[in-house]
């Protein structure tokens, strides 16, 4: 192989905090306002001969093309993971040459995952590499056998890329997997590893790699006390798909969200959980996110049926009131949005007469669910107002709809859906925008179906048996 020749450098002057560069020091960051973060450090020029020493067999070169003479029959040739939840996240499954970093917080269950992701494609017969730069051989080879990983996963301990890039020569699997890329370094730069400049090159040689040889690649990513992802901002740019990894460490369910996808959604997530013998997807998810039905709490609840990319969960929100002497009470909010959960305070107040403004509330979705999007407006309305006056809702009831700031009730995406999810899982009733409602919705469900206009008349159904 071919020994890398560096390349002409020259210094630079690099955020450590978030990775800005500029051409000269300064003392704030004018990208994440940090004090003192500039750093100096060698910057090389990345030519084409940065990439020349890659060993595996040379494709066709790129030339100009009319996009009539393009192949795309083999566009939707997907690796599938051997997990449904993981395959919707990414569109279908890891589309053969892209580029994927995957970030969380530590001991989440990142390398877990994708261990586990190994394991089950070598079964496929695919020819996969695990690339551990920040755990050694032993321990990997034990956490193997404890999650019963299959044994014909090829492994390499390294934290030189030329040295993994020779690697690769000697066996061209079909997915790499890198844990991490603030671990791995290259000789091209003389910059200390994790930098922002051993970050920038090491990735674009990555995607090289990917794109040149139409190899599929992962890489882990470390994220900031922030909750963002460490390093330049470059590098989410230049991969194809970013994934986070979240969950707490206290709790057994993770979540993985698509933030970036250029092959499927950005908005979709798959939900597993942590267990002894390693992460298990969630069949029933609706069931985490809503209390059991034998809790003897009927007061201050309300199910909802939120939208989560392509998919319906359903959630219930939960409200607390209590009446307070201070001049500012207090508004605390877990798993909605803060500023719309104030907006909807207001319209309770201004068009249904409830007196919220001497109480504390207390708002939260159960299960540690992010509910964002405005149909769970509705469900707040009915839950605040069952705790305030101490009145529980009919039995069984599901609800959904935007409250608009006058009092109404605006229509929603997939409503249909959402119904045929609540009838599914035994629900008897349901609320929602009179918009929404279709005549045929009659023969097509035997749930008990209540179309409103206004806020003031989902008030009334809900607490009407």
């Amino acid at each position: 192989m071919n020994k890398l020749k560096k390349n002409k450098k020259h210094n630079g002057w690099f955020c450590k905090e978030c990775g800005y560069e500029s051409i000269t020091y300064l003392g704030k960051c004018p990208s994440c306002n940090a004090w003192a973060s500039l750093i100096e450090q060698p910057t090389p020029d990345i030519s084409s001969s940065t990439l020349s020493f890659l060993p595996i067999e040379e494709g066709n070169k790129n030339i100009i093309r009319k996009l009539s003479e393009i192949d795309i029959s083999n566009q939707e040739n997907r690796i599938d993971t051997g997990y449904d939840e993981l395959n919707r996240v990414l569109g279908g499954g890891i589309q053969q040459g892209c580029f994927i970093l995957i970030g969380g917080d530590p001991g989440v269950g990142k390398s877990t995952l994708l261990l586990q992701v190994a394991g089950r494609l070598c079964k496929k017969n695919k020819k996969i590499l695990y690339v551990s730069a920040e755990e050694s051989k032993e321990q990997v080879k034990d956490r193997s056998l404890r999650l019963e990983i299959s044994q014909d996963l090829l492994f390499l301990a390294e934290t030189n890329l030329e040295n993994i890039i020779e690697q690769l020569s000697l066996y061209k699997p079909d997915l790499i997997i890198i844990d991490s890329i603030q671990a791995i370094s290259t000789n091209q730069t003389d910059a200390f590893s994790a930098s922002p400049s051993q970050i920038k090159l090491c990735t674009a040689i990555l995607m090289t790699l990917a794109k040149k040889y139409n190899i599929a690649i992962i890489i882990v990513g470390h994220i900031t006390k922030e909750g963002v992802l460490a390093g330049p901002k470059l590098l989410e740019h230049m991969v194809d798909v970013v994934l986070y990894f979240e969950g707490e460490r206290q709790s057994y369910l993770r979540i993985i969200r698509s933030i970036k996808n250029r092959f499927g959604p950005t908005d979709e997530i798959g939900l597993f959980e942590m267990q002894e013998s390693g992460l298990k997807e969630i069949i029933n998810p609706s069931s985490l996110f809503m209390s059991p039905e034998d809790s003897s709490i009927k007061t201050g609840t309300c199910i909802t049926a939120t939208l989560q990319g392509s998919r319906i969960l359903l959630a219930e929100i939960q409200a607390l009131t209590g009446y307070t002497n201070y001049p500012q009470p207090k508004r605390m909010v877990n798993g909605l949005d803060y500023n719309r959960s104030n907006q909807v305070i207001a319209v309770l107040e201004r068009r249904i007469g409830l007196a919220l403004s001497k109480h504390d509330i207390y708002l939260s979705a159960v299960g540690g669910l992010n509910v964002s999007e405005p149909s769970a407006d509705l469900a707040l309305c009915i839950a605040l107002t069952s705790c305030l006056r101490n009145i529980s809702t009919r039995n069984k009831l599901i609800v959904f709809g935007e409250v608009s700031l006058t009092g109404e009730i605006r229509q929603v995406s997939k409503a249909e859906s959402r119904i045929r999810e609540a009838e599914r899982l035994g629900f008897k009733s349901v609320i929602l925008p009179k918009l929404n409602y279709q005549e045929n919705f009659k023969n097509k469900f035997k749930i008990e179906i209540f179309p409103v206009a206004k806020l003031s008349e989902a008030l009334k159904i809900a607490f009407t048996e």
